[in-house]
């Protein structure tokens, strides 16, 4: 019998992902579609590329029969999401992709989203989505909460080496590129062809990135202690794709190392041989995330570029992979599809 999933916030470019991997998930039946200016639009007429698949029509979130629902993934903006989800069902499974679950503290989340938290009981219940440092908490969750793209590459990058101790916590620089569909599907003037291609350009410069909310958060709970890191984002002209380099105090042949003792058994990470870097090419469209180190040349301190896809493996696929976890499927499970190259 296949899981029902309903999928609101459908017309969006996260949304359309999901619709894209659950296609081919063999225990998974998508039931539900929501979106709201495209209500009443056929999924073919939102996004051509799924025409082949038969899909529910889209619809108000309101028309969704939740009682004979699974799952239910929420592709909302942030404060919609949380305001959606304090009134659906109780006992409805849902992975929420955007920040609204993210931080566990209230003031942490006012201070990086700008508005107080709507719905502050399902905060504290939900469940942090970075499947491979919170694998057993998500199987047993109600909620969880998808991480930021930039935050999943900057901590696959970072995560081992801060639980390890193999780095200076104190100098730790983050630099980061995002393609453009890290910032959605609204229309915005600075994202359009003209002024965005051929270009590229740093935002939120000087720590004013919500993801860093994210970084605080999770570095400062594996150290036990407050770690703060540098983070400048990077937008690039490309439609998919995210690389991280982070540049730290340490050995490299002893991060390499730590690398593999933590991901030698993750189905999706991969670590390349020491002194090779990874490319967004060879992970686009794909839930593998690809880890590079490399010794610099003063010595004690090493550079790792991490890549990934930002709608996959940073979003939607990551999604999908917590929810194999809390239906009880196999956790690679629709998401094992090699990566798209050239």
């Amino acid at each position: 019998m296949a899981h029902k999933i309903a999928i609101l916030g459908a017309s969006g470019y996260t949304g359309a992902e999901l619709v894209r991997l659950i296609s081919q998930h063999p225990a998974i039946e998508i039931v539900a579609l929501s979106a709201d200016r495209k209500a009443g639009l056929e999924m073919a007429q939102v996004f051509p590329h799924l025409r082949h698949l038969i899909l529910p029509t889209l619809c108000k979130i309101d028309e969704i029969d939740f009682s004979q629902i699974d799952l239910c993934f929420c592709a909302l903006p942030h404060k919609t999401s949380q305001d959606v989800i304090l009134a659906l069902p109780k006992t409805l499974k849902i992975v929420d992709l955007s920040a609204d679950f993210r931080l566990r503290s209230l003031s942490e989340y006012e201070k990086w989203y700008g508005n107080p938290h709507s719905a502050p009981d399902l905060q504290a219940e939900a469940v942090y989505g970075l499947t491979e440092f919170y694998r057993d908490d998500i199987a047993a969750a109600r909620l969880v909460a998808g991480t930021g793209c930039n935050a999943a590459a900057g901590q696959f990058a970072l995560r081992p080496l801060v639980s390890a101790g193999v780095i200076d916590l104190d100098d730790i620089i983050l630099d980061l590129k995002c393609a453009v569909s890290g910032a959605g599907r609204s229309l915005k003037e600075g994202l359009l062809h003209a002024e965005l291609s051929e270009g590229y350009n740093a935002y939120a410069v000087g720590g004013t990135h919500r993801h860093l909310g994210e970084f605080d958060q999770e570095f400062s709970i594996l150290a036990g202690r407050p770690v703060q890191i540098q983070f400048t984002p990077h937008l690039m002209p490309a439609n998919r794709g995210i690389l991280a380099t982070a540049y730290v105090k340490g050995d490299a042949q002893n991060i390499h190392n730590t690398f593999a003792a933590a991901y030698g058994d993750e189905p999706f990470i991969d670590l390349l041989p020491l002194g090779e870097s990874p490319s967004t090419h060879h992970v686009r469209g794909s839930n593998f995330c690809h880890i590079g180190v490399t010794a610099d040349r003063i010595k004690g301190r090493a550079i790792i570029v991490a890549a990934l896809d930002n709608l996959t493996k940073g979003s939607s696929g990551q999604a999908l992979q917590n929810a194999n976890l809390m239906l009880g499927e196999d956790e690679t499970t629709g998401l094992m599809m090699a990566p798209l190259f050239p």
